[in-house]
């Protein structure tokens, strides 16, 4: 009797541990192999929501949604509190074309979780397509501080969203609060023309809020003009862009003697990354004898650019380029120099060598002029002539360019 109780304790105990071990395996099967964690576990909902959820997504495949219906309901009545099940019902009804009542689901789904995010989804497309626009951005705002990934979701309901008064300004008031979806925004309406128009305008009245333009925001706005071959409007932006202080150094070269405040717009000085060199940015008031301006240190290797360059915006006529630069053992075995570039078909307008050895604050100036046609807005950039970096052309010592300005000639 007594060994008859040991092997009954026995055989619950290895059941109990049997029925332990395929529940876990089931758990961790589920979101891989969801058709076998329901094998081992048919009360898995996880597995359960897995396996619906891949047949709905599969493209090769027509679902039977009323079979998927008949399991999601059954799922439901073991766990009443889950949200993922009235979505995945919403989803199913709404395929069916019964989309009244796959509402009603997905507004179940989102009072027992804000987030659920496909519920979230389909509520935003519903609320725009409604008319309802203020709604449709406060739930894209709850759908992107939980889910930020999901912007690409959302992103083609922005025109329509933008194109209304009470969406425009809902959008607006998101990003006065510093949405965290703010950047994705700026970086998705610079994508299409109609985008920028309201990128521009967006920033135009962020102006003098509590939450102003970031130079970030700027800078890929402008960026996102000059891609599209809006140039004209590019430039307007950055000089609207300009703080009172940075408006002092403006001019057709921005900054022309190098003050170290780098905005990192486009229009103003950018310094790339570029191995062999080092450019650094000094104010004549902190300078050492006097050498204030950008420094290019040249360290005894091959360089094929140099990598410092800024847009302009020149009209057709004859101008002249002047640098007052200082030189310390320069060597330049495949020449250094200035170029400015049409942003267009006509290429390069201007070539302005800088001479090798060492000299003292010596003025280099050139001649040349833009066209009537062609060339609507210029690069300038400093490049050397090393078409591949061979070390028998390496670059020694240093520049320093003190002020480059281009001044407009007298016809």
């Amino acid at each position: 009797m007594r060994n008859l109780r040991r092997s009954g304790v026995w055989f619950v105990a290895s059941v109990l541990v049997l029925a332990a071990s395929s529940i876990g395996l089931s758990r961790f099967l589920e979101t891989e192999t969801p058709v076998v964690s329901l094998a081992l576990d048919p009360l898995n909902v996880n597995a359960l929501i897995s396996e619906i959820t891949d047949d709905l997504n599969d493209a090769t495949n027509d679902p039977d949604l009323d079979a998927l219906l008949a399991k999601a309901e059954g799922a439901l009545r073991f766990d009443l509190a889950d949200a993922r099940l009235y979505s995945l019902i919403g989803e199913i009804k709404y395929r069916q074309g019964k989309k009244e009542e796959a509402y009603e689901f997905f507004d179940q789904a989102r009072k027992l979780s804000k987030t659920e995010i496909h519920a979230l989804q389909r509520s935003i497309g519903h609320s725009i397509e409604t008319g309802d626009l203020s709604k449709a951005v406060g739930e894209i705002d709850i759908l992107l501080r939980r889910w930020p990934d999901r912007f690409p979701a959302v992103a083609e309901g922005l025109p329509t969203i933008l194109s209304s008064p009470d969406g425009y300004q809902a959008v607006l008031a998101a990003i006065k609060a510093e949405a965290p979806w703010r950047a994705s925004l700026f970086a998705a309406l610079g994508k299409t023309p109609a985008g920028l128009k309201s990128a521009d305008r967006l920033l135009l009245d962020l102006t003098g809020s509590s939450a102003p333009p970031k130079s970030s925001e700027l800078s890929r706005v402008i960026y996102e003009h000059i891609r599209q071959k809006e140039y004209e409007q590019a430039y307007r932006l950055f000089l609207f862009s300009l703080s009172d202080q940075e408006r002092k150094l403006g001019g057709y070269i921005f900054n022309s003697t190098f003050e170290p405040v780098p905005s990192g717009k486009p229009f103003d000085w950018q310094i790339g990354e570029q191995s062999g060199l080092e450019v650094t940015f000094v104010t004549s008031q902190d300078a050492v004898e006097g050498e204030g301006g950008a420094t290019v240190r040249f360290l005894n290797t091959p360089v094929k650019n140099a990598s410092l360059q800024q847009y302009i915006e020149l009209p057709p006529g004859s101008y002249k380029i002047s640098l007052n630069a200082s030189a310390r053992n320069l060597k330049l075995p495949k020449e250094l120099f200035w170029s400015i570039r049409c942003m267009g078909p006509a290429g390069e307008t201007a070539r302005f060598k800088i001479p090798e050895g060492t000299y003292n604050r010596q003025a280099l100036s050139q001649d040349f002029s833009i066209g009537p046609a062609g060339c609507p807005m210029q690069l300038l950039r400093l490049e050397t002539a090393a078409i591949a970096e061979s070390w028998r052309f390496r670059y020694v010592g240093t520049l320093v360019m003190h002020k480059l300005s281009i001044e407009r000639l007298s016809s």
